[in-house]
């Protein structure tokens, strides 16, 4: 792999509600993942995400809310729509979504991480 792609690998945010059974997994697999503390806010999660530049992957559908949480608030989100019961279906699907996107394609998107697919779709808080 060039040393561009290395650079301009995706980095993310875990919400304390994603199983950390996919977080040690993925982070086996080379992607660069951190957890805040359970104190933090969802606002403060959010602004982390933006500074930082890192995808912000969540279960809580209280940031598919695109007048709380758009491209001005937070950098991406990754809603897993997986039972945690699944766990390896979600390893799966989660890789299948590294594997399939250029880091480019998150900034600025909602990602709904089903088992056998992904939508993304603008963080615009404009309607469209």
């Amino acid at each position: 792999m060039p040393d561009s792609e290395q650079l301009s690998k995706p980095k993310f945010l875990f919400d304390e509600n994603v199983d950390r059974r996919l977080e040690i997994f993925l982070k086996q697999q080379g992607l660069d993942i951190i957890r805040k503390s359970k104190q933090l806010s969802n606002g403060k999660l959010s602004e982390f995400s933006k500074s930082e530049k890192r995808i912000f992957v969540t279960n809580d559908s209280d940031f598919t809310d695109r007048l709380s949480y758009n491209e001005e608030t937070i950098f991406s989100i990754v809603w897993l729509r997986i039972s945690q019961r699944r766990i390896e279906s979600s390893k799966q699907a989660f890789l299948k979504l590294v594997n399939e996107t250029k880091p480019e394609d998150f900034e600025g998107n909602l990602i709904t991480l089903y088992e056998d697919r992904f939508e993304i779709s603008p963080l615009s808080s404009e309607e469209a």
